[in-house]
């Protein structure tokens, strides 16, 4: 159950395990939390793929570019017709007309997928951060 609040929303799904109790649009392993959490400026999704398991297709975006966060597991990705090993710690960046997609290796393969309009990003954290100057309770001291 989600929770939320004025300035942020909470939910807790569990052990990464039981995304495979999780489906979208016939996918199991994949759940969105972006209208969940209401995300205004990019969508996120948690994935489980099964060992030995791909993606039945390869596509392409529209509007958003996608980074893919390997958690655990590893695999072969799908880029252009280059594929590349990918495991724990991956980072892959995939732009809009990049046909992608993936296969889990030997194992499950965990990973989140952020979604989010390519060059709508106008600054950084170091430029938009502002330290409003309250102290959470472990900084009280």
């Amino acid at each position: 159950m989600t929770e939320h609040h004025k300035n942020y929303s909470i939910e807790h799904i569990g052990p990464l395990e039981e995304l495979s109790q999780r489906e979208f649009m016939g996918f199991h392993g994949k759940y969105l939390v972006g209208k969940e959490l209401g995300l205004t400026g990019c969508e996120v999704s948690l994935n489980r793929l099964p060992a030995g398991k791909g993606m039945p297709f390869v596509h392409t975006h529209k509007k958003n570019e996608e980074l893919y966060i390997v958690m655990r597991g590893s695999g072969t990705f799908y880029v252009d017709g280059d594929e590349f090993p990918i495991q724990e710690g991956s980072l892959i960046r995939v732009g809009l007309d990049g046909e992608r997609a993936w296969k889990a290796g030997d194992e499950d393969l965990y990973f989140i997928c952020i979604q989010a309009e390519a060059g709508s990003l106008t600054q950084s954290t170091i430029e938009d951060g502002v330290r409003p100057g309250t102290k959470a309770s472990w900084m009280k001291k």
